[in-house]
């Protein structure tokens, strides 16, 4: 809902930054977001100083689905101000947290705001490109969060931060050396062997690479050796299921080659993981100082599982199986796979990280991927999700114990 409140906020000159999560919360529950856009926009131009406008309108538009329009107002808005301060807690600051971020859309950073919104934790971010290096000064701070995902695109910028943040005097979560390594062909590197864990093998190919196997002149296993069709083929850098398919054969493969430019792709063995029921069940956790926690399990008929696409609004029955398996996971799902999920956390070695899952047939724990900019919130309508509170809850306060441990670990 957008609020009075937001609306004036938007057409304030100089106000403080709405932030990326209370705009996201109101395109999830559908508002129209377009007349605070326009509100944000004529306080840029009018204020063309006014960072925190240019970027408030810069999620809009992304919100909006205009997301390179709101790349090129983002870029505005990091040319004039490169410090944001984040909207401020509710109670009295008892932590002060410096976020990096880099340029990009929603998923290009861990999209802290949501795990920060019921903390007492107030939280400036910084934002890194390739020609805006880390400050000499920055604000004072207990503790550095680093948000900046992984992509092609940044791996130049986390190497950048990784040389800036060598023998930083403050404790750093989330070292961007280790983030580096969450590609998905990096993540199966990492993984692969790991106790209980079937991450399936994942090869980047070029698009001639891709085009020989579609016309049969190279054999599957030439990348993947002991695979065969079908296979998963998505682009590179590509989240959220976007161009993701399966490709039961050759022809198949050169069907999808023929609607998509991309230049690369990942390819993987495509696994069933279906239950008994014939459906597709995805759980989304995230390791929290090595401790697991449920953000949501979807359930679908489905082998590609998206939250948004499952149905799972309409079904009350999906939700009460959702339900049951929060309130039993940590006897139930974290119990079954301990042994995979601490040896998970050994290899990438991140503090905050996310995982997208299954169980297989045979009770391992197939993982989809492995990320530190996973989106986990609240924003469920909890008439219809009681039970997404208190397990969000537990995440939000798992996070911010892990950055006050982190803090008092310090040397003094």
């Amino acid at each position: 809902m957008i609020t009075p409140e937001l609306g004036a906020a938007a057409a304030t000159p100089h106000a403080p930054l709405i932030g990326a999560a209370a705009l996201m919360r109101c395109a999830f529950y559908r508002a129209d977001l377009r007349p605070i856009g326009e509100r944000l926009l004529a306080r840029a131009q009018a204020h063309p100083d006014d960072a925190n406008a240019w970027l408030d309108a810069s999620f809009v538009l992304q919100l909006l689905g205009q997301r390179e329009a709101g790349l090129d107002v983002q870029r505005h808005a990091l040319a004039t101000r490169s410090l944001y301060t984040l909207p401020a807690p509710a109670r009295t600051p008892t932590l002060n947290l410096l976020v990096l971020m880099g340029p990009g859309d929603f998923m290009a950073n861990t999209p802290i705001e949501f795990l920060l919104q019921t903390s007492d934790i107030a939280a400036n971010v910084q934002y890194l490109t390739l020609d805006l290096p880390l400050p000499e000064q920055v604000p004072d701070h207990d503790v550095l969060f680093v948000s900046i995902a992984q992509s092609d695109a940044n791996v130049a910028l986390l190497r950048d931060a990784a040389q800036m943040l060598d023998g930083w005097p403050r404790p750093v979560i989330n070292r961007p050396e280790r983030i580096a390594h969450l590609s998905r062909d990096g993540a199966h590197a990492q993984l692969d062997g790991a106790a209980g864990v079937l991450m399936p093998r994942t090869v980047r190919v070029a698009r001639d690479t891709a085009a020989q196997l579609a016309d049969g002149a190279l054999d599957v296993q030439a990348p993947l050796p002991g695979a065969a069709f079908p296979l998963i083929v998505r682009p590179l850098d590509s989240h959220a299921g976007t161009d993701l398919q399966k490709v039961e054969n050759a022809a198949a493969l050169r069907a999808y080659l023929a609607a998509q430019p991309a230049g690369e792709f990942y390819l993987a063995p495509f696994v069933d993981y279906s239950g008994p029921d014939g459906q597709f069940r995805k759980y989304r956790i995230v390791l929290i100082d090595g401790q697991p926690f449920i953000c949501h399990l979807a359930i679908s008929s489905h082998w590609m599982v998206h939250y948004l696409n499952a149905g799972m609004d309409d079904s009350a029955a999906k939700r009460a199986e959702e339900a049951a398996g929060m309130a039993d996971f940590d006897a139930g799902f974290a119990r079954r796979h301990a042994g995979a999920l601490a040896d998970i956390d050994a290899r990438i070695g991140l503090p905050y990280l996310g995982i997208d899952c299954a169980e297989t047939q045979d009770g391992r724990l197939l993982i989809f991927e492995v990320d530190n900019a996973m989106v986990v919130h609240a924003m469920d309508d909890p008439g219809k999700y009681p039970y997404k509170g208190p397990a969000m809850d537990k995440v939000f306060r798992a996070f911010e114990g892990m950055l006050h441990r982190a803090a008092h670990a310090a040397p003094k």
